[in-house]
């Protein structure tokens, strides 16, 4: 495709003025503007459609950051996520009376009033910034070369006319002077910018020292974990607030490279419980550690609460579809013989949901798995000493997971961190106890242990001597059917916890470390990516996922899309995991020794 100039889309943009909306099409193109290269790649062939795709490209001789900003890994990732909220402050507000070339803002639908100057999406501008955490996404690209932003504009219309002077202020002056002011150093903070990279640089330190020191979590002294609300992940703002504080005997002092040394409290591998009386922070300290999986932004409070890579939050799952999969470790003797071993179900219980979470989790390679009890199922987590007087053994297919704590751990290294409140049984399988009490943790390991032995359950162990065999599965290819229609392939997320695959649903919402909906829509192209390149009968689940991740990192996330997006964040392995899980048409071999089971 011929570079034009910018003068050749003003001519066009002249020339297509008042009629209908298709006529944008012929704008599609690469054009030259003073100090970046503009790209429409696509234009929306409705007011109300999804809005346009376009890029700029600004060469490195002008934009001029400093290689010291982008020359690892850490630090480019956490670059372009800043570059993209910088993009996004950028971005004048849609607010009624002002001049429509000065609007956008993210996901404004619908009409707009006839005084406001346009049609649908007439106006937006918007681009991927992200939220709380620090995500490798599409939107923002840095090498020695260049920088390039991805973003979507509403194409203005009047009723299903092209605009296209006001297309023209758009074009040619808002999106110029928001690259001048959002991808050139020079015009940014500086200071601010390298807080923001040397910070993300500093959290992936931490995390990957974690497991060298005999962590799997560590929070910082200072750390605010309360959040806003429950559906606003900012910080809390009161006066109110506690800022966590380690006890004394869990306190850790970590140097980082930038920061210097910082002191917290560190979770020890094993089994850990925190534990307290109801309100008094134990969700809010466990849900901080599901999170810690990511990079947090400066001032979000949990920049330093910090979990290991391989961490997986486990919880029941009434009525989820489960396919093949191994939880006799759990469950054995179901009524009519069901085979535990080789498990499907179109509507799993809460127990045999959460032991089917577990092992699959545990397939993919987690290391850490953690639990609330407020969103796990009893019969699953606990049988107290008089049931098992009451139900003999051998008419209770549930082997309660205070059975199996302890072996999982010392068959697969794997650790475990529960929020418990209402059974002590699990004093004795416990490494470390946590208290909180009024959101400050207190080390009660040592009184925890001494009431086991004082008060003993008398509760009969039934778990047996190992924890039992993760066996690998093998997905089919054949039983993801991305088609809908006449359209080979229709992939639709629906949100943050929805893929429409083809004509199936895919629910993801119990998957609670899911945390961006461009996440989500990765997850949903991944799959294909996956079924097309990887799924030959013989790679298991958990190689195909390894796979797909060696090749987006060497490739990036692009490999996953047939066109340049700008709305794609990196899942990981276990959230795609889930969604392939989920999918109902799923089916699997099931390895079983040396003979294979369908």
């Amino acid at each position: 495709m011929r570079r034009k100039r910018q003068e050749d889309l003003v001519r066009e943009l002249n020339r297509i003025d008042g009629r209908g909306y298709k006529a944008y099409r012929d704008i599609e193109g690469e054009y030259d503007f003073s100090g970046f290269t503009l790209y429409i790649d696509h234009a929306q062939s409705d007011p109300y459609a999804p809005p346009s795709r376009m890029r700029v490209r600004v060469p490195q001789e002008i934009a001029t950051f400093p290689e010291d900003t982008y020359h690892n890994k850490s630090r480019n990732v956490a670059l372009c996520d800043y570059l993209a909220r910088c993009f996004h402050r950028q971005i004048p507000p849609l607010e009624k009376g002002i001049p429509l070339c000065k609007r956008g803002i993210e996901g404004i639908q619908g009409d707009l009033d006839s005084d406001r100057g346009g049609t649908g999406k007439s106006g937006l501008i918007s681009i991927d910034k992200g939220g709380q955490e620090i995500l490798e996404r599409t939107a923002v690209f840095v090498n020695s070369e260049f920088v390039e932003a991805r973003f979507v504009v509403g194409l203005p219309a009047r009723g299903r006319r092209v605009l296209g002077r006001q297309t023209q202020r758009i074009l040619c002056q808002d999106i110029s002077k928001i690259v001048e002011l959002s991808l050139r150093f020079g015009n940014l903070d500086s200071q601010k910018l390298y807080q923001h990279i040397e910070l993300a640089e500093d959290q992936n330190a931490l995390r990957n020292l974690l497991d060298k020191i005999g962590l799997v979590a560590f929070i910082a002294d200072g750390s605010i974990l309360p959040r806003a609300t429950g559906i606003h992940d900012t910080p809390l703002k009161s006066e109110n607030v506690v800022p966590f504080q380690s006890p004394p005997s869990l306190r850790k002092k970590i140097s980082l490279p930038n920061r210097g040394v910082i002191s917290g409290m560190g979770i020890p591998r094993g089994v850990t419980l925190i534990v307290g009386g109801g309100y008094h922070g134990k969700s809010t300290v466990l849900r901080a550690i599901e999170r810690g999986v990511y990079n947090h932004i400066p001032g979000d409070g949990r920049e330093f609460a910090i979990t290991v890579a391989d961490a997986v939050k486990i919880r029941s799952e009434d009525g989820r579809r489960v396919e093949k999969v191994d939880i006799s470790p759990f469950i054995n003797n179901l009524p009519q013989e069901k085979d535990t071993r080789n498990f499907s179900t179109d509507d799993a219980s809460g127990s045999t949901s959460q032991a089917a979470n577990i092992i699959e989790a545990l397939e993919v390679g987690a290391k850490l798995l953690l639990f609330d009890e407020d969103t796990s199922a009893t019969n699953f987590m606990i049988r107290d000493q008089r049931m098992q007087k009451l139900v003999a053994k051998a008419k209770e297919p549930i082997t309660p997971f205070i059975d199996k704590v302890k072996p999982l751990y010392t068959d697969y290294g794997v650790s475990s961190i529960l929020v418990i409140g209402g059974s002590g049984d699990y004093f004795d399988v416990a490494d470390t106890v946590i208290m909180m009490d009024e959101f400050v943790p207190r080390n009660v390991t040592t009184e925890a242990k001494k009431i086991a032995a004082k008060h003993e359950t008398k509760r009969r162990y039934e778990g047996g001597e190992n924890f039992g065999e993760i066996k690998p599965r093998i997905p089919l290819a054949d039983s993801f059917d991305p088609s809908r229609g006449r359209r080979e392939v229709k992939i639709s997320p629906k949100g943050l916890h929805s893929i429409l695959f083809g004509t199936h649903n895919i629910d993801l919402s119990y998957i609670e470390q899911l945390v961006d909906s461009s996440q989500t829509r990765a997850i949903g192209e991944a799959i294909l990516y996956a079924k097309r390149k990887y799924m030959d009968g013989k790679r298991t689940l958990s190689e195909i996922l390894s796979l797909v991740q060696q090749d987006i990192v060497k490739n990036g996330l692009d490999i996953l899309s047939y066109r340049p997006v700008g709305d794609r964040a990196l899942p990981r392995r276990y959230e795609l995991a889930a969604a392939i899980n989920r999918l109902r048409t799923l089916e699997v071999f099931l390895q079983i020794r040396a003979k294979i089971c369908v």
